[in-house]
């Protein structure tokens, strides 16, 4: 395996020490909530922007809005989706919270009503639909469907309409008054059908809800999918005519679930199981395909191949791997620290076999390919390079070639750290190189955040534009790109 490097500066730092007076680094530097909604025009920009750049960047992440007693943990953040809107080589800057039904009550409030994911909830307003009693802070992925935006939670919660441009938010979104549950962090849309497909999971039940959302709008299948007890599973792959669901060996804490409480363990005795179910299948038609023990945040892509189906995700072999440092959030922390490397499954449906193989070895994870391409084969995907810190932070962009094993990297410079950066298919796109990169980076040493824009042909070249916003993007999760033709569809009535 090759690498094509670059560096915008230094090589990046490793490893720092935790704050000595156990202050949670989730809360400081990159990580500290900004308060200011802003909307900002005419920006510096170093380099040029390119014309045939043309739609919005939007990336959703943690900003609690009110602090909140007992020990924070980043997903306990109110959603807060930035953007970075590109027309005509100009862009436009954006930031807006979720505005989401716990929100609007602590906003009321003036305060905070609810704890955080590592304290008892049995004091907490509601939670989400399956009786977990966590806020659903929306503040994980954004998805595009049918010309608006879902903003989605991490251990299901309901999805929240905004819109792409403005960022308002449009409220909770029922697909008509058809939806039947809640929604996992990462639904595939399929565009080449206009269909989301997702499912749901509980703290409490035995299987899994497997549904789709047509392109009306409306909910137009689902089934359960039985399992063993109730699993934890983050992320599903779509190819045309299948879908790959997950049950894997991070499982919920029983006992701590009958005190009221969210505790999850990793239990070394359990196989990797993945469900293989026609795309409009139900639950009875499940094929089960085992594995090796691992955990999978997020899946790169699937597609079919003769009577295999194939799919590379980014696999951790081991989620809950021992703490290193001494600090009052030690657990935490980390679970937090990502070691995922790129890895391939095929599952051979005449056989009924698994083959598992991986594809590199270095660190990296939040992975996207060509939207255009969800769920046929692709050749390159584009990734984030975890750095060696004791909390998450990226530290570059990786773009790894499928066909060649090889990957070629940027390193965005010490104490320079990035965000998810989908590919943006430039006007008139022909392939899954020919277009952008476009992601946000905060500079600890300026105290500030830039919007970054590379050729997706040449990654290890460094960015083509950096421009400099005023404040920083705090350190969050997922990302899109959703072209300038998707937004004038418009949102359906």
């Amino acid at each position: 395996m090759t690498t094509n490097q670059s560096s915008i500066d230094a090589p990046v730092a490793i490893a720092r020490p935790l704050n000595a007076e156990g202050e949670n680094p989730y809360l400081l530097g990159v990580f500290a909530p900004v308060r200011d909604e802003l909307t900002l025009d005419d920006l510096p920009v170093i380099g040029e922007i390119p014309k045939d750049l043309n739609g919005v960047y939007l990336r959703n992440g943690p900003n609690r809005q009110f602090e909140a007693p007992g020990r924070y943990h980043m997903f306990d953040g109110d959603g807060m989706i930035h953007a970075a809107h590109f027309e005509n080589g100009k862009v436009r800057y954006r930031n807006r919270y979720v505005r989401t039904r716990a929100f609007e009550q602590e906003s009321e409030a003036g305060r905070a009503l609810w704890t955080g994911l590592m304290e008892n909830p049995k004091d907490n307003p509601f939670g989400n639909g399956h009786g977990l009693g966590i806020k659903d802070a929306a503040n994980t992925d954004v998805i595009f469907h049918r010309g608006q935006v879902l903003a989605t939670w991490y251990l299901c919660g309901t999805p929240y309409s905004v819109d792409p441009l403005s960022l308002e938010t449009l409220g909770a979104q029922d697909f008509l008054g058809t939806f039947a549950g809640d929604m996992m962090a990462h639904p595939k849309v399929d565009e080449k059908t206009g269909e989301l497909i997702w499912f749901d999971y509980g703290p409490d039940q035995n299987y899994l809800r497997y549904g789709i959302i047509g392109a009306d709008g409306t909910q137009t299948h689902l089934t359960k999918i039985d399992l063993p007890a109730p699993r934890l599973p983050h992320d599903i792959a779509i190819t045309e005519n299948y879908s790959i669901l997950m049950d894997l060996p991070l499982v919920q804490d029983q006992e701590a679930r009958k005190a009221g409480k969210y505790r999850i363990f990793y239990d070394r005795e359990l196989v990797s199981r993945f469900a293989v179910v026609p795309r409009y299948g139900t639950g009875a038609q499940v094929r089960w395909f085992e594995a090796k023990p691992c955990y999978i945040y997020h899946v790169v892509n699937s597609w079919e191949q003769g009577d295999e189906i194939i799919m590379d995700v980014c696999r951790v072999k081991n989620p809950q791997h021992q703490t290193t440092f001494e600090h009052p959030l030690a657990n935490m922390l980390a679970y937090m620290r990502l070691d995922a490397q790129l890895y391939r499954y095929k599952f051979n449906l005449r056989t009924g076999t698994t083959t598992e193989t991986p594809l590199d070895d270095a660190n990296i994870e939040f992975p996207s390919v060509d939207s255009r391409i969800m769920g046929q084969s692709h050749r390159y995907s584009y990734n984030m390079s975890l750095g060696n810190e004791p909390t998450l932070l990226f530290d570059g962009l990786v773009r790894f070639d499928s066909q060649t094993g090889t990957k070629e990297e940027h390193k965005f410079g010490k104490g320079r750290w990035g965000a998810e950066a989908p590919f943006a298919a430039r006007d008139g796109s022909t392939g899954e190189t020919d277009g952008y990169l476009v992601c946000f980076v905060n500079d600890e040493a300026e105290d500030r955040g830039e919007i970054n824009i590379f050729d997706a042909e040449d990654v290890a070249a460094g960015p083509i534009a950096r421009v400099l916003l005023p404040q920083r993007v705090p350190s969050g999760f997922h990302a899109t790109w959703i072209r300038s033709d998707q937004l004038a569809q418009g949102s359906p009535s």
